[in-house]
């Protein structure tokens, strides 16, 4: 069973910076489209942000000009910078893999909580 790992979530203050780790051990990284989710209580969890591998990235309008998707094919990692946040974007985020062609093959993290609060 693949099992993305997430690290990085904490307390920060409106307006501060966040960024936010995914290690996917295991599966073959660059047949995999990655993304960032995120969800709070009573809510559907949402896109924040994805990444194809070949490197075309996706925003939610709420992040876009203030969050980055990133990943390092040869690491296996993808990473999520959050700047200018904002109490809204309280919230566990999640990380998916998606495999490009076999839609069966598709992965999520245990979520890392990230809150926005002074």
């Amino acid at each position: 069973q693949v099992q993305l790992v997430e690290s990085g979530g904490g307390l920060v203050q409106p307006g501060g910076s966040l960024r936010v780790s995914c290690a996917a051990p295991g599966i073959n990284f660059s047949w995999f489209a990655m993304g960032w989710y995120r969800q709070v209580p009573g809510k559907q969890r949402e896109l924040v942000a994805s990444i194809t591998n070949g490197g075309s990235t996706n925003y939610a309008d709420s992040v876009k000009g203030r969050f980055t998707i990133s990943r390092d094919n040869s690491k296996n990692t993808v990473d999520l910078q959050m700047n200018s946040l904002k109490p809204e974007d309280t919230a566990v985020y999640y990380c998916n893999a998606a495999h490009k062609i076999v839609t069966s093959l598709n992965y999520w993290g245990q979520g890392t909580q990230v809150t926005v609060s002074s």
